[in-house]
Formats: structure tokens, C-alpha cells, sequence
């Protein structure tokens, strides 16, 4: 308000003084241009709406991405945990390799009560490895495949329905949980 407006001490004196007054028309005091110029409050609240709406998006795509990388966290995680054991399992596998060969010879010569103990010794391994979560790869009859399967030679087929398949296993293949951790070394009929 200008300071040269006289201060009237009845009602009727004030509506008189500031009948002709028009609101609007000092363009000098800030913060009025909102009340003189209605284009510009519409461009300002297109403005506004503008970035709200990018704020929002930019809100979804990190809680998205949040998302994501809370899921693939938690999925890696629990691969680890179900592949944990793999370092001391491998070796141990070899091991087993050796028991069932030497269980094979022992079955070639027919020796009887005096084996008990080495095929008692690879039952119990092959029971705590499962037990753990390893389970032998089937491949013998299937057909070959590179994911599973690491090809050492390749023979003549003796049958027809043979070709592309798994002939004979030179090394036995494993999973851990479901996991290969180790691929069957096979021959492979061609």
C-alpha cells in the first residue's frame, strides 16, 4: 500500500477511499504478475506439470532398477550358497572315480568278502555327495550335447541309431544342485 493513504476511522470513509482503487494496476509491487498476465500462469503450470511428470519417471525408473538389483542380488546369492562346497567337491570326485575303476577290477577277478569294505567305503562317499547335492550325469545313449558333454574322440557308429550319440564316458559328469561342475568326457559316434 502507498504510505500517503489517509487512515479513516469509520467504514464508510474506507469503502469510499478505496472504491476507485483498482487492484491490479501497480505493476511495481512483486509477486502481482500472477494476477495481471493469465498466458503465463498456463505456461508455468505446463512447466510444472512438465517436470513433475519427469520427476515421476525418473522415481519409477530407480525403483525399478532398485528392484532389479535387489532380484539379481538375491539370485546370485543363492547360487553361491548352493555352489559353496564346489572347491572340496571336485577333488573328491576324482576320488570316486578311482573307487568305482578299482570296483570294476574287483569284479573282473571275483574277489568276494575281502572288496566288502571298498564297495562299503564308495557307497558312503557317493551317499555324503548326494547328500551335498551331487548327482552323476546320465550320458551314455543320449545324444551329444556341447553344454554337457566334452567330446574326446569320435568312433564309427556300430549302429545307424548310434550316430550323434554318446558311445561311452571316459570321465563321468556332475551337477551340483542342479549346476554342472564338472562336463562327462565322452566318445561320440559319427
Amino acid at each position: 500500500m502507498p504510505a500517503s493513504l489517509p487512515i479513516c476511522t469509520n467504514m464508510e470513509e474506507n469503502r469510499n477511499e478505496f472504491a476507485d482503487m483498482d487492484i491490479n494496476a501497480d505493476s511495481d509491487i512483486p509477486g502481482n504478475s500472477h494476477l495481471s498476465d493469465p498466458l503465463g500462469d498456463q505456461a508455468a503450470v505446463e512447466k510444472l506439470e512438465l517436470e513433475l511428470a519427469e520427476s515421476k519417471d525418473k522415481y519409477l525408473r530407480l525403483v525399478a532398477e532398485f528392484d532389479n538389483f535387489r532380484k539379481r542380488t538375491a539370485k546370485e546369492r543363492l547360487e553361491l550358497i548352493q555352489t559353496a562346497g564346489k572347491d572340496v567337491i571336485i577333488p573328491l570326485l576324482e576320488v570316486v572315480d578311482d573307487t568305482e575303476r578299482a570296483q570294476k577290477q574287483l569284479e573282473k577277478v571275483k574277489i568276494g568278502p575281502e572288496a566288502e569294505g571298498l564297495l562299503l567305503t564308495l557307497n558312503k562317499l557317493k551317499s555324503v555327495l548326494q547328500g551335498r547335492g551331487v548327482k552323476a550325469m546320465e550320458s551314455i545313449g543320449t545324444d551329444f550335447d556341447p553344454d554337457k558333454h566334452e567330446a574326446i574322440t569320435e568312433i564309427p557308429a556300430p549302429s545307424p541309431n548310434l550316430v550323434g550319440k554318446v558311445i561311452d564316458e571316459v570321465e563321468k559328469g556332475y551337477y551340483l544342485n542342479d549346476k554342472i561342475i564338472r562336463f562327462a568326457k565322452v566318445v561320440v559316434g559319427k
